[in-house]
């Protein structure tokens, strides 16, 4: 399970994520910074990546065209690099159980 992470989530959390997410990057680590949303789902759906973000626009993306990708939609506001991290790696199975094993194609990770 390897995330791409929003625009707006640090990718400076990448090499932390490897262990548990491997081949995982950021969209401005694959030069994606100036794409659109569509462009950015697009590339994610064409390589096998979950979105994660903070913002609705990718699960509404999700609501129009279906998955994959597949969406993690951080509802935490903005905190820490650190926060980010704990959050994404204290659900890891909460995670893949949503995404994989229930077949959903969004899950809402809060605080």
């Amino acid at each position: 399970m390897k995330l791409l992470l929003d625009e707006n989530l640090s990718r400076r959390l990448i090499p932390l994520l490897q262990t548990d997410y491997p081949g995982s990057s950021q969209v401005a680590l694959l030069k994606l910074e100036t794409s659109t949303d569509r462009e950015i789902w697009e590339y994610a759906k064409t390589n096998d990546f979950i979105i994660v973000t903070r913002d609705s626009d990718f699960h509404e993306l999700g609501t129009l065209y279906g998955a994959p990708p597949k969406v993690i939609w951080l509802k935490t506001g903005n905190q820490s690099k650190a926060s980010t991290l704990r959050s994404l790696l204290k659900h890891n199975e909460q995670i893949y159980a949503a995404l994989f094993q229930e077949e959903k194609y969004c899950i809402e990770i809060y605080g």
